[in-house]
């Protein structure tokens, strides 16, 4: 027998439309290969969603007659599965109205679905189908910044004369004939099941999950985090360096430098490989807190770390790496670095010229005067070194 592998949890956006309830669960239950029983179901909606689900799902009993009539067994479902949407005072919305109504929806969908991804043996079901079209979006959205390659996400496809026929909640195995009538209630024609066609559609959806450091709380603050981490990620290239012939590549431009001015600006790139202060994260984004001042380059250790790149260059046995500690035996004076920093940003400019890419990768002051620190905004992980 084999092994239940998730908890199943199947999530709706919803509005004035519970039929979506039963029409995706037909699909997941009774179209699905192999079938997917909830083990949990979450509706978010409104208060008046609220109120038309628990008439219909609930009081009519469809949700128990669609199990009855295919012989299902019991699906979790009752009033506290259904999640109503607060403004940001906590207020029940009766419908999304206006920009802060919506922005409160995005955070609340958002955080809602970061929590339930946060459990590794479950498996998130997501449909699409109800609800107003930002509510979808918000759903969908949330999946692709928190969801797992294992979660899913669905719409269901109703044939049009059936789709919002207030009778209408799956296809049912005995053909049932549903009259439509008109705003006085006059039957104007009816409508045979057996012509009813009910579609389960997965979508793929890009799963940003465990790439990007999401700490936003709001959604707007997520969006803006992701925006930031993609941009650096498209937009900074690789920056390896080649002692051996004492240059740095950065994407498919060569830049040539004085062995002195690499060893320089080397040791600002070993500062943020080797003493980055946050190892367990992926990205540096805006985190300069590795940044040395030029006083922590001009110690005796500093020193000696250029050397070791200086015999990359030049070979263990050069008389120029004698010459070097000789020169510096306490350490590289701080106006040497200073003259050093200036003349690699100046060749940084004149060989790159890209206003976007320059920030990234020459030499940059930060903090006020007399408490200065130096680095690069180069991505940790985009940076090289071959001997």
């Amino acid at each position: 027998m084999e092994t239940k592998k998730y908890r199943e949890i199947l999530i709706f956006v919803a509005g004035a439309t519970p039929q979506i309830i039963t029409e995706t669960l037909y699909g997941l239950i009774l179209q699905k290969k192999p079938p997917v029983c909830p083990d949990e179901i979450f509706i978010l909606t409104t208060e008046t969603g609220r109120k038309k689900i628990q008439e219909e799902l609930i009081r009519k009993e469809r949700l128990a007659e669609f199990q009855r009539e295919f012989n299902l067994k019991r699906i979790p479902f009752a009033e506290d599965n259904i999640i109503v949407l607060t403004d940001f005072q906590g207020n029940p919305l009766d419908d999304i109205r206006g920009a802060e109504q919506n922005e409160a929806v995005g955070d609340l969908i958002a955080d809602f679905i970061r929590k339930k991804a946060g459990d590794p043996a479950s498996r998130l079901h997501c449909s699409l189908a109800g609800g107003r079209k930002t509510m979808s979006f918000y759903l969908g959205s949330a999946l692709q910044l928190f969801g797992r390659p294992w979660d899913k996400l669905y719409h269901v496809l109703v044939s049009p004369e059936f789709e919002s026929h207030p009778e209408f909640f799956y296809k049912p195995k005995k053909n049932r004939v549903l009259p439509v009538k008109d705003s006085r209630g006059k039957i104007m024609k009816r409508l045979n099941t057996k012509e009813a066609e009910v579609s389960l559609v997965e979508i793929p959806f890009l799963s940003l999950q465990g790439k990007l450091s999401l700490n936003g709380k709001s959604y707007r603050e997520l969006i803006a985090e992701s925006q930031r981490e993609i941009n650096t990620a498209t937009i900074q290239l690789p920056l390896k360096v080649d002692f051996r012939d004492h240059l740095i590549e950065i994407g498919n431009r060569t830049i040539e430098m004085v062995p002195m001015q690499l060893i320089v600006y080397v040791a600002f790139l070993r500062e943020k490989v080797n003493r980055c202060r946050y190892p367990e994260r992926d990205s540096c984004l805006e985190c300069i807190d590795c940044f040395p001042t030029l006083i922590d380059l001009s110690s005796k250790q500093a020193l000696e770390e250029m050397a070791e790149d200086y015999r990359k260059i030049y070979g263990p046995k050069s008389a120029r790496v004698e010459e070097f500690l000789r020169q510096w035996p306490e350490g590289m004076d701080v106006e040497a670095l200073r003259q050093h920093r200036s003349k690699i940003n100046q060749r940084l400019k004149e060989e790159l010229g890209d206003e976007t890419l320059l920030p990234f990768y020459m030499i940059t002051a930060v903090g006020k005067y007399g408490n200065k620190r130096h680095g690069i905004r180069a991505e940790k992980r985009k940076i090289f070194f071959e001997s």
